[in-house]
């Protein structure tokens, strides 16, 4: 009975515990996450280690991340950005660092349906230790949005590292004894340091070697030599003895450099330290640029690969135009290709630097042309559009699987917006916009990442409604500025009718002139004062604004100038009248 019980209580335990891990892994994929892996470590002042950032999202897809990284710059410097393995296909703002300021930026889209996984990797870093101390990394402004169609924020946990700076290791030294003991036998194998060569693990350059080691007080000898055998016995003695040797002229490869010491007991064991030469440069290589059949391919491969016959590759510089500049280590050049990251369309000009383990490089060049797929073109969008109504734009494409829809205002500040094609048709909701000229275009991107180059840019107009434009002053009074238009054409005909009359009746003009001029007088004031009443009616305030007084200035100033012109006219006639 007793064991029974026992059974169901472990069962019950068991489901239990069961769900609390099922609950736990149901909370998980509702999460999206951003973390540093290797999230912490040990390093030394002046060592170079790697950290990469990924992203996690269990439960739905991502199509685009971005953040900034802050790094104490008093600690950490960086040493190169790599994209290599990234789940970012098209970088909306390359990855960028400032060791000035201490931060890294990445922002990109992950396209074709987007990432879904628990390690998507985003970018590397490689940094250098520069003091020691705690070093922490965290990640602000950062961002995971879902491929919604909406773009839903869905980040909701990010994870710093944490990494311990430590002085270099050095080998303890002994106390010093107060009670000095006499030491008996032979001496110890001595410490040897290079200032020249000081890892043994490294090549150089330099075909000068500085020796140096310590050398205790009962010493009478010092027996050294330099060759290419590692365990070989020093042959050359030194009496009185030595501390250093500067060896100069050596040719290129491995090098042993061996020390022995002798007291009164004789000799000591033999050190032996190892220093790598090598002066030439990777032999000469050539660049082939394989598109793989498509002129359109953003990410062209490039088969090239040097040769180091003594130190080896150890890593390529290849800077692209001004868009990739980038640092790959030797082993990512696989099969003598290396897959470039997705380019935009464009002409440019390759140079790869490789460069062997002691600094030396060859370099080669080459041109690299990729053709973008179609523009889309822009069908519908508003000329002139009212400030808080959103903005929406349609088009077509005949490729491309995306579009990007750029906005630019005055300030030349850009806003940008990602949207589907489907059925060869997109439309772009951009958002309200503030009262101002835009300029917009947009871009196609396929699933590879190809772009296209830009559509036909056209501008837009944000204002309040029903404008009218005089020089360059914007004001909403059609209707007044019409009716004094009417009144003006009114003016024009009834003195040419007069005109005409007087022409006519030419012997009555003496006598009308002057009372045709007396009433252009009279109709240009009640025109002048009316001009003023309307403005004044249209914004139903008293007064006149400093817009309508803008606008009444102008009008009076036109109706001045029409009625000397008349009063000129009359003049002559009058002139004429009396010839």
């Amino acid at each position: 009975m007793d064991l029974s019980k026992n059974k169901i209580k472990l069962i019950l335990s068991i489901l239990f515990f069961a769900s609390v891990l099922f609950n736990t892994d149901v909370q998980l994929a509702q999460a999206a996450g951003l973390y540093f892996s290797p999230l912490s470590g040990n390093y030394t002042i002046g060592q170079t280690f790697s950290t990469s950032i990924y992203v996690s999202s269990l439960n739905q897809k991502i199509n685009a991340t971005s953040g900034m990284i802050v790094f104490p710059k008093d600690k950490l410097e960086v040493v190169s950005l790599s994209k290599s393995g990234s789940i970012i296909s098209f970088w909306v703002e390359e990855p960028s660092f400032s060791n000035i300021d201490g931060t890294i930026k990445f922002e990109g889209i992950s396209l074709d349906s987007g990432y879904q996984g628990s390690a998507g990797k985003i970018i590397s870093i490689e940094f250098k230790t520069k003091q020691i101390g705690q070093v922490n990394l965290n990640i602000t402004n950062g961002s995971a949005l879902a491929n919604d169609g909406l773009g839903t924020q869905v980040l909701s946990n990010i994870s710093g590292a944490i990494f311990n700076i430590n002085p270099e290791i050095t080998e303890p030294v002994s106390p010093v004894s107060e009670t000095p003991v006499e030491k008996i036998g032979v001496p110890l194998a001595p410490k040897i340091i290079s200032s020249t060569h000081s890892n043994p693990d490294k090549w150089y350059t330099s075909e000068t070697a500085k020796f140096s080691w310590q050398l205790p007080e009962d010493i009478d000898a010092v027996r050294i030599s330099i060759n290419k055998i590692s365990n070989a016995k020093p042959t050359v003695t030194y009496i009185p003895t030595i501390d250093s040797k500067k060896i100069t002229d050596l040719e290129e490869g491995t090098w042993y450099f061996h020390a022995q010491l002798r007291n009164e007991y004789g000799w000591g064991d033999i050190s032996h330290f190892r220093i790598q030469i090598d002066k030439t440069v990777p032999n000469d290589f050539t660049i082939k640029v394989d598109n793989q059949g498509d002129f359109t391919n953003p990410q062209p491969l490039l088969y090239f690969g040097a040769k180091d016959d003594l130190s080896g590759i150890e890593y390529y510089e290849i800077k692209i135009g001004q868009i990739h500049n980038l640092r790959i280590a030797a082993n990512e050049v696989k099969n003598g290709y290396y897959k470039i990251p997705v380019t935009p369309p464009g002409k440019y000009s390759i140079i790869i630097r490789s460069i062997d383990k002691a600094g030396n490089y060859s370099l080669a060049m080459s041109d690299l042309n990729i053709h973008s797929i179609k523009p889309p073109v822009l069908t519908e969008y508003p000329k002139r559009l009212y400030p808080d109504v959103v903005l929406t734009v349609n088009g077509i494409a005949k490729d491309g699987a995306k579009i990007i829809l750029s906005v630019e205002n005055e300030k030349k500040e850009v806003v940008t917006s990602l949207t589907e094609i489907e059925n060869e048709k997109w439309s772009a909701i951009v958002g309200t916009l503030k009262k101002g000229v835009y300029i917009i275009w947009a871009e196609a991107i396929d699933s590879r990442g190809a772009k296209s180059l830009v559509s036909e840019k056209v501008k837009i107009l944000v204002s309040t409604p029903v404008f009218i434009k005089i020089g360059n002053l914007v004001i909403d009074y059609l209707s007044v500025v019409i009716t004094l238009i009417a009144l003006f054409i009114f003016m024009i005909m009834t003195w040419f009718y007069g005109w005409r009359k007087i022409k006519k009746l030419k012997a009555q003009l003496k006598k009308e002139t002057t009372e045709a001029e007396e009433m252009l007088y009279r109709a240009f004031n009640i025109l002048r004062k009316e001009v003023t009443k309307q403005i004044a009616k249209s914004d139903k305030r008293k007064g006149l604004s400093k817009r309508e007084k803008v606008i009444d200035e102008k009008l009076k100033k036109a109706l001045d100038s029409s009625e000397n012109l008349i009063a000129k006219e009359i003049k002559d006639i009058e002139r004429k009248l009396k010839s």
